[in-house]
């Protein structure tokens, strides 16, 4: 470990001053050269993390991986915390994955965003959003890791309204920033409910205050908590979880933040944001496998996530939207995944290491999902209804090969990445089901949802790439930004590609065909590779205070379960929207209020808005009344008592001479009058 240490604070480093030298030099001197600092800072990092990961795999079991410390950060009384980064099997892991898949997003990007007016802005906020999430992972404390965490929600709100003249996408960055807003402040109370209400034994044998952030302390520190205060600390810091990762009921931010260029849809699902909620649950694993009650809490929100954007995801007409909701499905997965650690069953570093397994394979995947939509918008003018055009394998041969490796990953067909990664899930389900019916429960919602999640991938497959050729008007132009590029024309102005193609669609550029292949390979075998030689396992189990991993069999039965599911989904999209196109419009007409559900995501925003936001709104007008009204009125009649006092003795200020005249003479008359009265 030794030799990875002089460099780990690279890593981050290298994209923070990426992003500084793009955001001074790159308006005026750089321009549209403003992608390569980004481009070879995160190719550099990633070329550290690999060096880093093969540091840490090279450390004998039962080693140590300690943290190196560069200075202190914050020193006041009590309060103490030191910029210290550690490199262990679950940093690296994720360092390794948020950096490649970040390289190949920022190549596509430099072909995607080519001609865009904040060209260098994109590439400032996109270095800045790694350097952060980079971070966020390394950290050896939760102080250092909330740094990363705010610093990643605030990128999100830079880059999902990078066009932020067109109002949707400014409404959306709002609701982003302010959805997970509400998740950062239960984490943070959940950090000072650990800095402040952990006790220990000191010295004398009396208990005192923890006083910590570092995760050494607070994790050795977790036994000797009572099991309510574990249970508070845990459940608070996953409402932090739940705001970045999107979870319910936090999780109506991400299917807007596809406002945002495509680029940094794929970075914020893919690599970034979304994943860092999940990383926080598995590296509080020490806190959660004593808190079961939250662990259940965990994976019963992970289970109905994962239903419900599922079956939203169904109906979805945007391409793009699909996607979101499909990451949404994903990710509670994961969290199903996160909960079934019980503590009885030993099942804690299992479950943890499923999660993590689908987070690195669902990575790939839907990094090449969303860069394909992205290829996709770029050939059809920014259009991304998929009612407005079909057939294009026919003009996207790259393209479209890109999509379906991306797709049948995502559906869980057997022996790919998806299938290896979903069923250890699975299987992490029907284990802790042994001990808890409940988690027998979540196991069906999980089986419904991935044959749910193979429909409705190739629901949006086959739409696209299959049946007769049609494409928009617009195709074979694109208006940089999806439509919303502003060269003081107005909102959706569409300019003429640069290379002219007659308002024909065409095959994106190789700069943006090129990370779609190099995806589409580890889509299709990062899985394999890892999952049935237990490489991936028998790696991020040794990260400290994972319990040891029990010991189990393939579940047979359920794999041959799940991929027949994944099977069946794919053969039902198939029937539907390629054999027998008639038949959707037909069930949406039979079924039209479950439809309607569907299409309108359950009224979730409409639901908030007149729960929650309707009556925040009344309350703030009734506060705004009490304060222009009452509290104004106060303060102004305070200010009028001076003023009338100074009224009644105006009069004596008149500025005539005379009459001070007379005022002296008759006050001199009273004075005399008085003494002499004395004498």
């Amino acid at each position: 470990m030794s030799e990875v240490r002089p460099y780990l604070w690279l890593i981050p480093a290298l994209p923070l001053f990426a992003a500084a030298f793009i955001a001074f030099f790159g308006p005026r001197l750089l321009r549209r050269q403003s992608h390569w600092p980004c481009v070879l800072a995160v190719a550099a990092s990633c070329v550290l993390s690999v060096m880093a990961f093969m540091a840490v795999r090279a450390v004998p079991a039962g080693g140590e991986f300690p943290p190196v410390t560069y200075y202190t950060w914050i020193d006041a009384g009590n309060f103490h915390a030191d910029y210290a980064l550690r490199a262990d099997p679950l940093s690296t892991m994720m360092l390794v994955m948020i950096t490649f898949v970040g390289t190949l997003i920022m190549i596509f990007a430099v072909g995607y965003m080519d001609g865009d007016a904040g060209y260098a802005r994109f590439f400032a906020s996109m270095s800045l959003f790694v350097f952060a999430m980079t971070t966020l992972v390394l950290a050896n404390n939760f102080m250092v890791l909330f740094l990363g965490w705010e610093g990643v929600g605030l990128c999100s709100y830079l880059l999902i309204g990078h066009w932020f003249k067109k109002p949707e996408a400014a409404a959306a960055a709002r609701k982003a920033f302010l959805v997970t807003r509400i998740g950062d402040v239960g984490m943070l109370i959940g950090l000072f409910v650990i800095w402040g209400g952990f006790m220990v034994k000191g010295p004398d044998g009396q208990a005192v205050h923890l006083y910590s952030f570092d995760y050494g302390p607070v994790f050795a520190a977790a036994g000797e908590q009572s099991n309510g205060l574990l249970l508070a600390a845990c459940l608070l810091l996953f409402c932090g979880a739940a705001g970045k990762s999107a979870q319910f009921p936090l999780h109506v931010w991400l299917p807007d933040a596809m406002e945002g260029p495509t680029p940094v849809s794929a970075l914020i699902h893919a690599a970034t944001m979304v994943t860092a909620g999940v990383y926080l649950v598995a590296r509080c694993t020490p806190l959660f496998v004593l808190a079961p009650d939250a662990q259940l809490v965990v994976g019963v929100i992970g289970a109905f996530t994962a239903l419900m954007a599922a079956l939203i995801a169904l109906t979805q007409n945007d391409l793009k939207r699909v996607l979101a909701y499909s990451t949404l499905s994903q990710l509670g997965y994961m969290f199903l995944a996160l909960g079934c650690g019980i503590k009885g069953g030993g099942l804690v570093t299992f479950a943890v290491v499923a999660a993590m397994f689908h987070l690195f394979t669902h990575a790939f995947f839907k990094a090449l999902l969303f860069l394909s939509a992205g290829s996709v918008m770029h050939a059809m003018g920014n259009v991304i209804d998929m009612r407005r055009f079909s057939g294009l394998r026919k003009v996207m041969p790259l393209t479209h090969i890109g999509f379906l490796c991306g797709a049948v990953a995502l559906a869980g067909l057997p022996f790919l990445s998806g299938f290896w990664s979903k069923d250890e899930i699975l299987a992490a389900a029907s284990l802790a089901g042994r001990h808890n019916a409940v988690y027998t429960v979540l196991l069906y919602v999980g089986i419904v949802t991935a044959a749910l999640t193979a429909f409705y991938t190739f629901r949006a497959y086959f739409r696209t790439f299959w049946g007769e050729l049609v494409v928009p008007p617009e195709a074979g132009t694109h208006g940089h930004g999806d439509g919303a590029e502003e060269h003081g024309h107005g909102h959706g102005h569409v300019e003429a590609h640069a290379g002219g193609h007659g308002g024909q669609a065409h095959e994106s550029q190789a700069v943006m065909t090129l990370p779609l292949m190099v995806l589409a390979v580890f889509a299709l075998g990062v899985g394999g590779a890892l999952g049935p030689t237990h490489i991936f396992a028998q790696f991020v189990e040794r990260t400290p205070g994972f319990p040891e991993m029990v010991e189990h069999e393939a579940n047979v039965p359920l794999m041959v379960t799940s991929g027949v599911i994944a099977v069946a989904g794919i053969a039902l999209a198939w029937l539907m929207y390629v054999r027998r196109p008639d038949l959707p419009g037909k069930l949406a007409e039979s079924m039209q209020g479950a439809y309607q559900l569907s299409l309108n995501k359950f009224h979730f925003d409409e639901l908030y808005g007149a729960f929650i936001l309707g009556p925040l709104a009344v309350l703030t007008q009734m506060i705004r009344a009490f304060d222009y009204y009452l509290l104004d009125g106060l303060v102004d009649l305070v200010g009028q008592v001076p003023r009338m006092i100074g009224y009644l003795f105006r009069p004596v200020q008149n500025g005539l001479v005379q009459f001070y005249a007379l005022a002296m003479i008759l006050g001199l008359t009273v004075f005399l009058l008085a003494l002499i009265r004395a004498l």
